[in-house]
């Protein structure tokens, strides 16, 4: 609670700071325009009557066109603070104002820590921020050319980022090449085949490798990206572990000659998991899902240490088509463990199942009248538990944002994380009677219970600040970013606004009553510029008239 405060008073601060500067800055700038337009003889000796013989002077077209000029200026401020903030999601003067106004003015930099716990804290949270942030492999990421492509020759549109299809390229270097395929003619043309931008290049690279050796990793280029169909790439994966296993076999005689032996046994078993892998997957696509557990649970056992794949996530999805809800559980337990890292997939199937022990009898009305039962309390809890770790989840599940298909990567409490969960479990929600109807009636209560989620969380770390900006990374531009928190408009957009809709009916009041309006400015004028006249009079009288009359001159 101390930190919430603590942190609301520092947001407070930054506003007040902001608004001060804003406010300042456009009275500045007011003033001078008045001293550049009205030539008002703003000197130390101008006395009151000379600029009341000046202001009668003036006419109401004069201020028709100053009230109208100052409509026009704000409104053109307004349409840029307003597009600033669509692109970059912060307003503009206020960041500057933030940036460079606020030291001068005594605020404290949040960076900078005031003694060595402060350092400790910071250093701890921005350790937690980068590993928050890091993108993850998506363990159920769709075949590049028998369904990614697809849907561009269908729609036109491209449904990967450059970004995306770049940290895809680091993967296959990282687990499919080693240092010693240079000595072997296939690897190296596949070497090098994995840096080629070009998809084509890439392909009759796969090709050549393949007229020289049987090459597991130019079958696994050539079903990934040249096969339109998942039978055509699993035909290609069955060639593929072929090559692999006998590679796997060979090195695994070997791995204890040398560092390079070892390195490339290690590539080795990375490329036969993916194989078997990505094999499972197709059998799950082609409706053989039984095989396709049997495969990943043969695959887990033979390589238990190789959690990068996150195969236990492609398990889960296979499980609940079959509608096997015990075998679910007891994966479940095996992985939902508090030294384990979470993820959406964890988290909501979790939901999922203590949600389908009471959906189908709950009513709102009901639970209102005679309150929540121990089962329903827990699938709530369950529900809030995954709304809190991935809040973007909730409106793909419930059909109030539109699914687009799951980049290759995703940000784990992103909103890439929330589509590639939705794609694909989203059925499993709707099978089981009443689960979305409970989703829907309790997920929205998971924010009261977290008002800053930026600084504090409730069961998981504060929410990252960064899953915007990756995420756009990360997902196509057609897609409209779900962002949370949702920003609320910066104070000086609002500002802006209300100057230009002051000013332009100022502008309008002039036209249809120019006396009236001709005497309501004189007299703001006038008065505007009594106080200081007041002072200067004052000034006057206090000072001898010969100092007075050197100070002037100077």
């Amino acid at each position: 609670m101390a930190e919430a405060g603590a942190g609301f008073l520092e947001q407070l601060k930054s506003c007040m700071v902001c608004s001060w500067t804003s406010l300042w800055t456009v009275w500045f700038f007011f003033m001078l325009f008045l001293v550049y337009i009205l030539r008002v003889p703003l000197k130390i000796n101008a006395n009151l009557s000379t600029v009341s013989m000046f202001l009668n002077t003036l006419t109401p077209k004069f201020y028709v066109a100053l009230t109208g000029t100052s409509s026009l200026i704000s409104g053109l401020i307004l349409i840029f603070e307003w597009w600033y903030f669509r692109k970059y999601g912060t307003s503009f003067i206020e960041q500057v104002s933030v940036s460079h106004l606020r030291p001068l003015l005594g605020g404290v930099d949040n960076n900078t820590p005031s003694n060595s716990n402060t350092s400790n804290g910071d250093a701890d949270s921005s350790r937690q921020n980068v590993s928050e942030c890091k993108v993850w492999r998506n363990p159920l990421n769709l075949f590049r050319g028998a369904e990614y492509n697809r849907y561009t020759w269908v729609t036109g549109r491209e449904p990967l980022t450059y970004y995306d299809m770049n940290l895809s390229a680091q993967d296959h270097q990282t687990f499919f090449t080693c240092d010693t395929d240079h000595m072997r003619p296939a690897d190296a043309i596949m070497q090098k085949a994995w840096r080629e931008r070009n998809p084509q290049a890439r392909i009759s690279a796969a090709h050549e490798a393949l007229e020289l050796n049987e090459c597991a990793t130019a079958f696994i280029l050539l079903a990934e990206e040249e096969a339109t169909t998942i039978v055509e790439a699993e035909k290609l994966f069955k060639q593929a572990l072929k090559a692999g296993e006998g590679c796997y076999r060979r090195s695994q005689q070997l791995q204890h000659h040398g560092a390079q032996y070892e390195a490339q046994h290690r590539r080795d078993t990375n490329v036969l998991v993916y194989i078997k892998r990505r094999l499972a997957m197709c059998a799950r696509k082609l409706g053989r899902t039984r095989e396709a557990v049997k495969m990943m649970r043969d695959l887990m056992k033979e390589f238990p240490l190789l959690s990068m794949f996150n195969i236990h996530e492609n398990l889960l999805e296979a499980l609940l088509e079959l509608q096997a809800y015990a075998d679910v559980q007891a994966v479940l337990a095996k992985y939902d463990d508090i030294s384990l890292p979470k993820s959406a997939t964890i988290c909501y199937t979790a939901a999922l199942l203590k949600a389908r022990a009471v959906s189908d009898k709950f009513s709102p009305e009901a639970a209102s009248r005679r309150g929540l039962s121990t089962a329903e309390m827990n699938a709530v809890e369950a529900i809030h538990r995954a709304v809190e770790f991935n809040p973007h989840v909730p409106k793909y599940l419930l059909e109030m944002k539109s699914l687009i298909l799951p980049p290759e990567h995703i940000l784990k409490r992103g909103d890439s994380e929330a589509i590639a969960y939705a794609f694909f479990h989203l059925q499993h929600w709707k099978r089981v009677e009443g689960a979305l109807n409970l989703l829907h009636c309790t997920w929205e209560g998971t924010f009261r219970m977290i008002p800053y989620p930026l600084e504090k969380g409730h069961l998981f770390y504060p929410y990252p600040i960064c899953t915007e900006t990756a995420d756009r990374e990360l997902l196509p531009s057609f897609h409209e970013v779900s962002v949370y928190p949702k920003k609320e408009l910066p104070f000086f957009i609002l500002f802006t606004a209300g100057l230009c809709s002051f000013t332009a009916m100022l502008a309008l009041l002039t036209h249809q009553f120019p006396e009236l309006m001709g005497v309501f400015a004189k007299a703001f004028l006038s008065t505007l510029f009594a106080p200081l006249n007041f002072v200067m009079e004052k000034v006057e009288s206090i000072l001898p008239s010969s100092l007075w009359h050197q100070l002037t001159r100077i």
